[in-house]
């Protein structure tokens, strides 16, 4: 009927849209600013947990390792492997403390 007007936009004349808006990017905002502030902490608990399971797995796992290859040089069966498991525990615990005893960065 009357085309030459232009249509108008019914959200735009909603008041209702444009507080659910401005809540929007208060909302947006202040999880910007969370998610900022808490990173650099989250991703330094991150690192040091990741040291800490490497040197675990890495005593362990080493100490089992060598023992076993001892084993089997020496043929001393089950002595070597459990001598240098529990050398190698201990120096992934002594690691640990030693981590923890450190400042952070």
């Amino acid at each position: 009927m009357s085309e030459d007007r232009p249509a108008q936009d019914p959200a735009g004349a909603d008041a209702r849209i444009s507080a659910l808006d401005e809540r929007l990017r208060a909302a947006r905002s202040a999880e910007m600013k969370r998610q900022a502030v808490g990173a650099p902490e989250a991703d330094a608990n991150y690192r040091l947990g990741s040291r800490v399971l490497s040197e675990l797995l890495g005593g362990i796992g080493g100490g089992a390792l060598i023992g076993w290859v001892f084993d089997r040089f020496a043929a001393s069966s089950p002595k070597g492997l459990l001598t240098m498991l529990f050398l190698g525990t201990v120096v992934a615990f002594r690691n640990i403390i030693r981590i923890s005893g450190q400042k952070p960065e």
